[in-house]
């Protein structure tokens, strides 16, 4: 499967997340975005996206919110902890998103992923509580995150 990830703010291409994915035998489109113009990170993505047409888009924080505001078609979104309420226009997801977030995330409100799955129309199986902190870096949110991008294929 072909995975576009998409980094959060402050992050950097071959992180823990994509890294994971590539160890799980996917091929990952990990495009480094800047992380002062928003603007400007959305049309890398979509270049990207466009280029090398992935099966799954997963945006993680920041990244999320660049997924959610570039046009992917009927591609399934994958999105862990989306910061779509700091950056971007959009205020919903496409159907068959899944929202990966922990509770105890100290850097997005959890509510704010609630809040995105009712403007969405999701239904609660959309929205996974997983991990201690806003990274999702830990074995069982890596683990979800892989689990989901399968699933989203099937």
């Amino acid at each position: 499967m072909k995975i576009l990830f998409l980094h959060g703010w402050q992050s950097i291409p071959g992180g823990v997340k994509p890294t994971y994915l590539k160890d799980h035998g996917h091929t990952v489109l990990n495009p480094k975005l800047p992380d002062d113009d928003f603007d400007a990170a959305v049309r890398i993505a979509q270049a990207e996206f466009d280029q090398g047409q992935p099966d799954v888009v997963v945006g993680s924080s920041r990244g999320g919110a660049v997924a959610v505001n570039i046009d992917a078609d009927s591609t399934p979104l994958v999105l862990l902890c989306p910061a779509w309420k700091t950056w971007g226009t959009a205020s919903t997801v496409k159907p068959g998103t899944v929202i990966m977030h922990s509770r105890a995330d100290d850097v997005v409100p959890f509510a704010d992923s609630e809040e995105l799955l009712r403007n969405s129309g999701l239904t609660l199986e959309s929205l996974i509580e997983v991990g201690t902190e806003h990274r999702l870096a830990d074995p069982e949110s890596l683990a979800a995150m892989l689990g989901a991008c399968e699933r989203a294929m099937t």
